[in-house]
C-alpha cells in the first residue's frame, strides 16, 4: 500500500486527490490548519473514526509557516508522494495581504523541500504551480513560456515553482510542477468568481438574492473541471521522470460568458441584475490565459473529460440543489462532482 502525504487536504483539489487515491487504495494523511470552527466539510465523506484500526485517511494539525512540524511528520509518515496543495490562494486577497502569502505560498514550499532533505526520505514531491504565474504573457501560454506574475499570489507561486526546480536539479529530487489553469467544480470556495456567480444565480432564481456584483467581465480563463485536474496530478508521480507540466483544456473563455452561459442554463437574464463593483477590480488584471497541454497528453496520456459548457452546467444544478436542500432543512453534503 503507497502511502500519501496531501497539504490542503480540506480544499477543493485536497478533497477530490483525496478520494482518488483512497480509490487507488493508498493511505492518505492530510495536513489541516488548527480552527475554532470545522473546516473539513469537503473531506466530511471520507472521514473515519480515529478508533477504526482500518482507516486509511488520517488527518494531522500542522501548518505550512512551522518547518519543524513539517519535518517531523515527514520524519514518522515516510510518504511515497507528497502533494502540496496548500497555499493562500485567493488573487485578490493576496494583494491584501501580501506578506502572508508570500510566507504560507512561497515560504511553504521551501519548508516542505527542505523537510524531505533534511530527512532523507525517499518520496516523490508535486508542487501546485499555477497559470497565474504568466500573468500578461499573451496566449497560449505552455512549459516554455516566460513568467511575468501580476499578484503577490503568483509571485510567490513563480517562487515556488523555481525552488522545486532548483531542488530537482540540486539533490537529484524527484520534483514536479504541475501548471495548473483554472480548475472549478461545486466545491470551488464561494468567494471564487465563477462559485460567485452559481450560487448566487441559484439565490436570484429562488428569490432569496437580488443583485450580483462582479469586477472584470472581459478577463479571459482557460476553466477546467477540479476533478480532472487532480487525475493529472497523480499521473505526474508515475512518471518515469519528474518535469513540469501545464494542465489546461487550451481553451478560453470570458467571465462574462461564464456568467451568460449559467444564466442560460437556468432561463435568466443576467444583464436585470448583474452589477460592476470596482472593488473587485485587481490592482494589476491578468487578461487572458489559455494553456497548451500537448506535453501533459504527449507523456502522461492525460485529456480533460469535461468541457465549458458541461463544467457550467454542473456548477449550475449544485448549486441549486445545494439551495433546495438548505430551503428544505435537509443536511446538506457536499457535491461529489
Amino acid at each position: 500500500m503507497k502511502t500519501a502525504l496531501i497539504t490542503g487536504i480540506t480544499g477543493q483539489d485536497g478533497s477530490y486527490l483525496a478520494e482518488q487515491l483512497l480509490e487507488r487504495d493508498y493511505l492518505v494523511h492530510g495536513l489541516v490548519r488548527r480552527s475554532s470552527s470545522f473546516n473539513t466539510d469537503r473531506i466530511e465523506h471520507l472521514y473515519q473514526d480515529p478508533h477504526e484500526e482500518s482507516r486509511r485517511l488520517i488527518l494531522h494539525h500542522a501548518d505550512l509557516t512551522e518547518s519543524s512540524r513539517l519535518v517531523k511528520l515527514i520524519h514518522e509518515l515516510r510518504p511515497d508522494e507528497i502533494y502540496h496543495l496548500g497555499a493562500q490562494s485567493h488573487v485578490r486577497v493576496s494583494f491584501d495581504t501580501p506578506e502572508y502569502t508570500t510566507d504560507a505560498t512561497g515560504m511553504g514550499t521551501v519548508r516542505l523541500l527542505e523537510a524531505i532533505r533534511e530527512t532523507g526520505v525517499e518520496t516523490r514531491f508535486y508542487q501546485a504551480s499555477s497559470s497565474e504565474m504568466y500573468g500578461s504573457v499573451p496566449p497560449p501560454q505552455s512549459e516554455a513560456t516566460p513568467f511575468h506574475p501580476r499578484s503577490p499570489y503568483a509571485v510567490a507561486k513563480v517562487a515556488a515553482f523555481w525552488m522545486t526546480v532548483n531542488y530537482r536539479e540540486s539533490y537529484g529530487m524527484f520534483c514536479t510542477n504541475g501548471i495548473m489553469f483554472n480548475h472549478e467544480s461545486p466545491r470551488r470556495g464561494e468567494t471564487f468568481v465563477t462559485r460567485k456567480i452559481t450560487r448566487a444565480l441559484a439565490r436570484i432564481r429562488a428569490g432569496l438574492q437580488e443583485k450580483l456584483y462582479l469586477g472584470n467581465l472581459d478577463a479571459k480563463r482557460d476553466w477546467g473541471l477540479a476533478s480532472d485536474y487532480t487525475e493529472a496530478m497523480w499521473r505526474m508521480l508515475q512518471a518515469d521522470e519528474p518535469g513540469d507540466f501545464v494542465v489546461a483544456t487550451g481553451e478560453t473563455h470570458s467571465v462574462r460568458e461564464f456568467l451568460e452561459q449559467a444564466a442560460h442554463h437556468l432561463d435568466l437574464d443576467w444583464e436585470r441584475f448583474t452589477e460592476i463593483d470596482p472593488r473587485y477590480y485587481r490592482p494589476a488584471e491578468v487578461d487572458a490565459l489559455c494553456g497548451d497541454a500537448s506535453l501533459a497528453r504527449t507523456k502522461l496520456g492525460w485529456e480533460p473529460a469535461v468541457g465549458f459548457k458541461e463544467l457550467v452546467q454542473i456548477m449550475v444544478d449544485a448549486d441549486v440543489k445545494l439551495l433546495e436542500d438548505e430551503l428544505a432543512g435537509r443536511r446538506v453534503r457536499i457535491s461529489s462532482h
